[in-house]
This record gives structure tokens, sequence and C-alpha cells, in this order.
């Protein structure tokens, strides 16, 4: 798949949703949350690929000690509940820990129970895709182009960010989007970390169960096949991201 073809994707799943929001499939009020996870998810998404990709990197190194440890540590959040991990997203960032009062002092805000402590927790969340995603990606460069590299005279950042990042870029890509597909979705963590409401707005995910639990059914349908819609597309672009990184190979 052409990037080309990738843009001409994401257009058509932009449109899709400019197309739900004209079809009244939402009243134009019940599209905040879907707006606020979007954007939840795109910062998240940043962060778990920037992060994401430096973990990655590090486990490629066969020079890493405990690198097994590391791996397994970087992957719990795959296995541990969200609540879990929440818990210790707020005995980490909260006002009684050193990195919330350091931000708090700076910001004169908190972490928690805000639109930043949303992002975190989310990033948190996906991260493992990344990494995962990212390993495999660089695991999969040839080695003799590394090595040609380096012969020419390439030194390690250039062989880096000319050779091993551009080829291993597909599936980093693929990565990056399966995290948005999961923070777009994140429930328990969000919830943990940032509470019920972000600046008055629930994300779609807490937004169908409070409108189920409160008996409007319909806004929660409706809420749930929307952000279905968005989700399979991003599954579906990451699909054709992998596959083409893996004719590459």
């Amino acid at each position: 798949m052409s990037y080309r073809t990738l843009g001409i994707l994401a257009a058509l799943l932009a449109l899709g949703i400019t197309v739900l929001s004209r079809l009244d499939v939402l009243p134009g009020a019940a599209w905040a949350p879907l707006f606020l996870s979007i954007r939840i998810a795109s910062l998240s998404m940043l962060l778990a690929l920037v992060a994401g990709t430096a973990f990655a990197l590090a486990l490629h190194s066969k020079r890493m000690p405990a690198r097994e440890l590391f791996d397994a540590i970087v992957s719990a959040p795959l296995v541990l509940p969200p609540t879990v991990l929440g818990y210790y997203l707020l005995v980490a960032l909260g006002t009684e820990s050193a990195i919330g009062r350091a931000w708090e002092n700076l910001t004169g805000t908190t972490i928690v129970f805000s639109f930043t402590g949303a992002v975190i927790a989310a990033a948190v969340g996906s991260l493992p895709l990344v990494v995962r995603s990212a390993r495999v990606a660089l695991e999969a460069v040839d080695p003799s182009l590394i090595a040609a590299a380096r012969t020419l005279g390439a030194r390690p950042l250039r062989v880096l960010f000319t050779v091993l990042l551009p080829l291993a870029a597909p599936g980093i890509a693929a990565g990056a989007m399966l995290a948005f597909a999961r923070a777009l979705g994140d429930y328990g963590i969000t919830q943990m970390v940032a509470g019920q409401m972000i600046n008055g707005t629930e994300t779609a995910s807490i937004h169908v169960m409070n409108a189920l639990y409160g008996g409007h059914e319909d806004a929660a349908r409706n809420m749930a096949i929307v952000t279905t819609v968005v989700g399979i597309s991003l599954l579906y672009i990451a699909n054709r991201f992998v596959r083409r990184s893996s004719n590459r190979v």
C-alpha cells in the first residue's frame, strides 16, 4: 500500500465521520464525547509513538542488560487490569507524588482528573502495542543493509535515521494506529485517572456506559456504532501497513 493510498483511506475515514454527523446519527452536542476521545487518542498516540519507539530501539539492542525483564515491564499494560494500572498512575502522578507536585508548581494545575491525565492514561494503556509493532519491524530489517551503511562510514545515528527507522517505518506506523484505536476506546484507566468528565465532557466510552445506565439506549447505540466504524477503519489501515511491511522484507 502506497502512502498515497493511505492518504486516500484517511480522507475517506474523515469523510465518513462527516457524513455520519450530517445524517444526524448523533445530535450535534452528542458528538462532543467522540471529538474529545479523538483529541485524547491523537495526543496519546504521539506520546506512545515516541516512547514506544525509543523502548523498542532499546530492546532491539543485544547489549541491553535485563532485556527480557524490561520487555515484561513495558508489556505489563496488556495483562494488568485497567484499575490496577489506574491505581499505579494515581500514586505516581497524584498531588502527593513528586511528579504531581512538580507539575502543579510549574503549571498551576494537576495531572490527575484533567485532560493531561487522560492523555497519559491512554498512552500508558496503548504503549505496548507500539513497542511490540516497532520491535518486530526493527528486527525484520536486513542486518546486511545496516552493515553496508557502516562499511561506507555512516555513524550510528546516521544509520539509525537513514536506514533502520525508514525501513521499519511501516511497522512503527501500524503500531501507532493500533495505539490510536486502543486509546480511542479506553475506559478503565481513563476513568480512574481523569474521572467521569473532562471539562464537563465525557469520553466516548464513558458516554456509552452513562447513556445506557441512564436509560438512553438510542444514544448509547449510536455512539457505539460511530466509534466502531472509526476503530475498525483504523485497524484495517494498520493491517494494510503490516502487510506492506512484510512484503518489503
